[in-house]
This record gives structure tokens, sequence and C-alpha cells, in this order.
């Protein structure tokens, strides 16, 4: 079977040398020996993931591989984004190193966007850069932070704050492995879908309004919404791999967002990513409306879809006490959307009108917390 075959869809991420395929579709993990070795002839690999994804999915990963002749060593950290710090890197690191492999060699992401950016991380600084899968198995991972090569840890100062870009070699999306994801967790993915559609594709998010029940239940209108989702961030990224330009549009309501899941030290009990960025995405519609770019409708209209799907659209909404708006104005401002001490956030003008907005007043985004 060849990879135009119709069982999955191929999304090609065109970077030059560094190009790759996104393969979506049932059946990828059975099948990822077959593509892997395809790729990278007389590869090891070492199998990063977390104890829960190891539960359902490892055993099939390590069958697939060696039936294509690839030799691998699992490595299995703890569930959650505490995970994604310095000293899970280490323990990875060294048992990459342990396990012998080469540059040559392959790590390979097996998990949800915590395993990703982590594993990624350890494949970018390994030898100085190893071959690198993306195996994404949540929703989240699936549409968002398993393509484009950001990797990286979290820090006291912030999410995401070390890291580097190392783009995988391939990226294997295997839609049955969502039948196993929480409705939390497959919401929270769900708010990364929705913003392709919120940045630039008005028709797009029209269609999910319509159509979201049936991308919750499965079945042909998911796997579109994953295809179109990762067809939209693979041609950002195409055009500015390194987030020079325009690929920030891509970070609309993760200002907001790693602000809170920050503020929340990174408690998934409290708050999830995907569910960070839903609160993000309705400040920045709201805060748009506050600033009059953008009308109040559109700033209900995002919000009533994102309840309707059981989302969080405000800061209210997160258990537990938070810190008050002058400390969210201090993680804000250790963002990496802030430049040379000015605040930049991606607003928009209406649905699907996403813009960047630079030297955006810190008074005013003050002024707007404190009265949420």
């Amino acid at each position: 079977m060849s990879p135009e075959s119709p069982e999955f869809t191929t999304v090609p991420v065109s970077l030059g040398e560094r190009s790759y395929d996104i393969l979506i579709g049932p059946g990828l993990i059975a099948r990822a020996g077959e593509e892997i070795a395809r790729r990278l002839k007389g590869a090891r690999a070492a199998i990063v993931t977390d104890e829960n994804v190891a539960g359902h999915y490892l055993d099939a990963l390590m069958e697939s591989l060696k039936s294509a002749g690839i030799a691998a060593t699992p490595v299995i950290v703890a569930p959650g984004e505490k995970s994604k710090g310095f000293a899970t890197l280490e323990i990875v690191t060294n048992a990459v190193l342990a396990a012998r492999l080469e540059r040559g060699d392959a790590v390979i992401a097996l998990g949800g966007g915590v395993i990703g950016d982590l594993a990624g991380f350890v494949a970018g600084i390994v030898r100085r850069g190893m071959n690198f899968i993306q195996m994404p198995t949540s929703l989240l991972a699936q549409v968002d932070s398993s393509v484009g090569g950001k990797t990286g840890i979290n820090t006291a100062y912030g999410k995401n704050l070390v890291g580097v870009f190392h783009q995988p070699q391939l990226v294997l999306a295997d839609t049955d492995a969502l039948d196993t994801l929480s409705p939390r967790e497959f919401r929270a993915g769900y708010a990364e879908v929705a913003k392709y559609g919120l940045i630039d594709q008005p028709e797009f998010f029209a269609w999910l309004e319509a159509n979201w029940k049936q991308v919750f239940a499965g079945g042909s209108e998911r796997i579109d919404a994953i295809a179109i989702s990762c067809r939209a961030k693979a041609a950002v990224v195409a055009r500015d791999e390194r987030e020079n330009g325009d690929r920030a549009l891509l970070n609309l309501g993760h200002t907001f967002g790693h602000a809170l899941e920050t503020a929340t030290g990174y408690d998934s009990s409290r708050l999830v990513h995907g569910e960070a960025v839903s609160i993000g995405m309705a400040l920045a519609h709201r805060f748009s409306a506050h600033m009059n770019l953008a009308s109040p409708d559109d700033a209900a209209r995002v919000e009533a879809h994102l309840k309707a799907v059981g989302l969080p659209v405000s800061i209210s909404g997160i258990p537990g006490s938070l810190p008050p708006a002058e400390k969210l104005m201090d993680y804000i401002a250790q963002d990496k959307k802030v430049a040379r001490g000015a605040l930049t956030f991606i607003l928009t003008q209406g649905i699907g009108q996403a813009f960047i907005a630079k030297d955006v007043p810190f008074s005013a985004v003050l002024g707007f917390l404190q009265g949420k």
C-alpha cells in the first residue's frame, strides 16, 4: 500500500530538504514500522511515551517496529504537563544515550503534546540533532503540536521558554487513538481545531458550528477536521518556519492561555492546555471588542460555540484561586510573543480576521484583566 492509499490522508509540509509528510487515518500505529523503515533505513529508535499511552499502544508499536527490523528502546515517563520540565528532560536524555543511539537513529514521540514537545527537544539536542518521528495520540497533538517543529519544556517563568526548532521526519496521526481519549481531553484538542477557523478560515468555523457533533462522534467529519487543520498549519509553517512573521497568528489565544497555565502551576486537574487556549481565544476576541477592533457580536459567537462543545471561556471557570491581574501581566511579559519589552497579541477584526498587534499598551491589557 502506497502513501497515497485511500485508507489515510497525506498532508505534505514543504520545507525544502526538511520537508515531511503528515499521514492521517486509522491503523497507523500498526503500520508505523513500515512507514518509518521506508524513510530511515537501518535506524534504531527510542520510543518516548507516558504511562497512560504505553498501556494502550506501546506493545502494538513495538511489534510494528520489530516486524520492520527496527530495534526500539521504550522510555516511559509520568503523564501530565509536569513531565515537561528539566528533571524529566534529563531522565529521557540519559535513557537515549544509555541505549547508545546514534545521530542517524530516531526518537519517536508516542503520546500527546507534552510527549511530543519533550521528545522533540531531546531529539533536537542529543548528539546535536537526531531523527524525530511524531506519533500524536491526542487531538490537540494531531492538529497542532506535532506539526511545525516547535519543541521545548516549561520553567517556573513560563511555558515553553526553553526549547529548539527541530522538524520531524514524519508525523503519523492514527485517528483510532482518539477513541481512548477522555471527553475532556478531546474537547481540549478541539479548541485548537476551532482556532484555525478563527484565524483566517471563517467558512471552516461556520462548518464546525454546524458539524461539531459529528467531529466528536468520529468518522469522516473528524478526519476532515484534522486534515483541514493540518493543512492550515503546514501552509503557515512552510511560509514562516521560525515564527518571524505570520506564524505568530497560530498563537491566537495562547498569550492569555499560557499565562493562565503558569498561574495554575501546570496543574492539569485545574486546567489543561486546550482549555487554556479556549479561554485565551475568548479573551482575545473580548479584548478586541474592548479595543473597538471587532464587534462584540463576534466575541459572543465565539464564546457560544466554545461553550456549546463544553469548553471554558472565562477565567472564573478555572477551579481554585488565581493570582491578581498584576501577576498575570508578569507572566504575559515573559511570554515568547514579547519583543524588546513590547506586548504583542494576536487580536481580531472579526471571525477569521486575526492579525498580529504589536506594541499593545500594557495598561490596556491590565485594565481589561482587572475587569474580568
